[in-house]
């Protein structure tokens, strides 16, 4: 792995909120890839709103030369991401990304227990709806979407809190705030993401969160012939917010648990 420390800053500076820079991770590169472990609070490319804040596509295009946009990341996503390095490069990518051939795998953390194991949401969505340009359920003017979802884990909490889990996401489309809309919409909404519906993040029950808990965790694909595959690690404050709900559960465990006397 390769870390990318932008002029005048050190890699001591580990996040991008509340940072004015970040030491950046480049998972792989060669004259036609290059893959990002992304971190959050970064755009992808520069937003309408923003133009002159700093971007990942400029950091490393100020290291690596020209580079083409094949998918985004959220602002407030972390994990892999994946730029051309050559125009074929881009068109293969792309391709591949038209047919639904590159498998990408998210990992959420939200608010509330599933009742299920596994769960295919397929509410048809539409982008850029109202004010806050979010992704709304439109069963009329929606276009198909499908995310499956997988419980990885469950953190138990004393009432009335109602507790958290650990998902797993596979878009099978590619729609703006997918995840985030189909999740919020299961009545699911991931933790701190207040753009869905979630609740502002106490100091008293876990690490307070300054984005969305979403993490895209790995990345598969095929160029030329070579199947590749990228996994990026768990940011600081994914870890720390884990660790933190164990605690919690483990703690709620030993509160309900019948003692008796010696």
């Amino acid at each position: 792995m390769q870390t990318i420390v932008p002029e005048g800053e050190t890699s001591e500076v580990c996040c991008w909120y509340n940072c004015s820079m970040t030491a950046l991770d480049i998972l792989y590169s060669d004259d036609s890839l290059l893959v990002v472990d992304k971190p959050a609070g970064l755009s992808t490319l520069p937003e309408g709103w923003e133009r002159d804040a700093p971007c990942l596509a400029g950091l490393i295009e100020a290291e690596f030369g020209r580079l083409w946009v094949v998918h985004r990341l959220d602002k407030v996503t972390s994990g892999v991401i994946v730029f051309a390095r050559s125009a074929a490069a881009h068109r293969a990518l792309n391709l591949q990304f038209d047919r639904r051939e590159v498998h990408k795998v998210y990992h959420a953390i939200v608010e509330g227990l599933p009742g299920w194991d596994e769960k295919t949401a397929r509410q048809p969505l539409r982008v850029n709806v109202g004010h806050s340009h979010r992704t709304a359920v439109d069963f009329e003017r929606g276009k198909p979407s499908v995310t499956r979802f997988r419980v990885l884990q469950r953190f138990a909490a004393p009432a009335p809190d109602r507790g958290y889990a650990l998902l797993e996401a596979i878009p099978e489309t590619g729609r703006t705030h997918q995840i985030r809309a189909h999740l919020a919409a299961l009545g699911f909404p991931i933790l701190a993401d207040t753009l869905y519906s979630a609740p502002p993040v106490g100091r008293d029950a876990i690490p307070p969160l300054q984005r969305a808990a979403l993490h895209a965790y790995s990345l598969e694909f095929e160029f030329n012939g070579t199947p590749f595959s990228f996994t990026a690690p768990y940011p600081e404050d994914f870890t720390r917010t884990l660790a933190r709900l164990h605690v919690r559960t483990l703690a709620s465990c030993l509160v309900g648990a019948p003692t008796r006397n010696l």
